[in-house]
C-alpha cells in the first residue's frame, strides 16, 4: 500500500489558516506544525522574564513581547512564536495584520522535554538568519541555568549562568536581571541549581 503525500503549505496558505485558528501553529519548511500547551514553569518564567525586561526598558527606545507575536525569519521563511522578544528599533512587520515582526533584537526560549533539540538545533540555525537578531537566550525551566548567544558578527558566543545569585546580562537591551527574578515563584527539584 503506497502512502498518501503530506501535504505541503505556502508561506501564504499558512497565514491565512493560522489567522482563523483558535489554536497557535508554527511554519517550517512547508510544514505546520500545532504548539501544545506550556507548563506553569514555563509560563510563570516567560512571565517573570516579560515583567522584568519591560520594567527595566520603561521610557527607553526598546520593547518586549512575550509568546503571541510571530516572529518571520524571512531568509528561510520560518514563523515561530518565541517565548519573549525584545527589539530596539521601530517594529517591521509583515503585512497590515500587524501579527508578525521580522525584526526581533532578542528572542528568549523556555526550554520544555519536547522542544529543547529544537530550540537548541534547527530553530537556532533558522533564527541565526534573521540580521536584526543580536541575542538569543535559552532557559532551563527545571533548574537554574541560562544560556546566552551573543552575535560578534558571523560569530555567536555563548556563555552560561547557572548560579542562583547570578545575573542575566542583556547587552542587546542594555539590562541586567538577577537569576532569582527570572525563577521567582518556580519550585524545583532539590538539587536542581547544580550545573549539569
Amino acid at each position: 500500500m503506497s502512502q498518501l503525500a503530506e501535504h505541503v503549505y505556502t508561506a501564504e496558505e499558512y497565514l491565512a489558516l493560522e489567522r482563523e485558528a483558535d489554536h497557535k501553529s508554527e511554519f517550517v519548511n512547508g510544514r505546520i506544525y500545532a504548539m501544545s500547551g506550556a507548563s506553569f514553569p514555563h509560563n510563570l518564567i516567560v512571565l517573570n522574564l516579560g515583567a522584568e525586561i519591560r520594567a527595566l526598558l520603561r521610557g527607553g527606545p526598546c520593547s518586549v513581547v512575550v509568546s503571541e507575536l510571530r516572529v518571520k525569519s524571512a531568509w528561510t521563511e520560518m514563523y515561530t512564536y518565541p517565548d519573549v522578544v525584545a527589539l530596539c528599533e521601530p517594529p517591521e512587520l509583515e503585512d497590515e495584520h500587524l501579527d508578525t515582526l521580522l525584526n526581533p533584537a532578542v528572542i528568549v526560549e523556555v526550554l520544555s522535554q519536547s522542544t529543547e533539540g529544537y530550540d537548541r538545533g534547527e530553530k537556532f540555525a533558522h533564527y541565526r538568519k534573521i540580521e536584526s537578531l543580536r541575542e538569543y537566550i535559552l532557559v532551563a525551566q527545571d533548574k537554574v541555568r541560562i544560556e546566552q548567544y551573543v552575535r560578534h558578527g558571523e560569530h555567536w558566543i555563548l556563555s552560561e549562568i547557572s548560579d542562583p545569585e547570578g545575573v542575566l546580562r542583556i547587552e542587546t537591551l542594555g539590562c541586567e536581571i538577577a537569576l532569582r527574578d527570572v525563577y521567582q515563584g518556580v519550585k524545583l527539584a532539590p538539587g536542581a541549581n547544580a550545573t549539569v
